[in-house]
């Protein structure tokens, strides 16, 4: 990434942490189409929710899908989000799972939990009280 790449998204980024959401969504838009996965993370929380634009579920689902394909992991945790709670996207709990593991692998211990509760209540899952105590104790608890 160039130096000028480099701080847009530091600039993008900076204007999302502080509610900036319709200048973060004009700097990290292009940065998002040209493949940079933590602007197509941003833009999909932004269309999801409507922030600085209006709601794009299609939009937010494609950029989460394409940030959590390069490997991000609050994007897998995100995809495992829409999925599980048939947001932006058809309800697919084996979708859910798979995202939520592919986050898990990279240390998030949210996806962790998350899985667990879904293990824990047989939400979109065939409940799993052992599988569900697994993944609490490896997410600390």
């Amino acid at each position: 990434m160039d130096e000028s790449t480099q701080l847009s998204l530091q600039s993008g980024i900076a204007a999302f942490a502080s509610k900036q959401f319709s200048r973060a969504l004009q700097l990290l838009t292009p940065l998002a189409e040209a493949g940079e996965p933590e602007a197509q993370y941003r833009c999909a929380i932004m269309c999801q929710n409507g922030l600085g634009c209006v709601v794009d579920a299609e939009r937010a689902f494609a950029w989460m899908t394409a940030a959590a394909e390069a490997g991000l992991a609050l994007a897998q945790h995100g995809l495992g989000f829409m999925y599980m709670e048939g947001e932006c996207v058809e309800q697919n709990g084996e979708k859910a799972v798979y995202w939520y593991e592919k986050a898990a692998e990279q240390g998030l211990a949210g996806s962790l939990t998350t899985l667990a509760m879904m293990y824990e209540e047989g939400k979109l899952v065939p409940q799993d009280t052992e599988r569900a105590r697994a993944l609490y104790k490896k997410a600390g608890f």
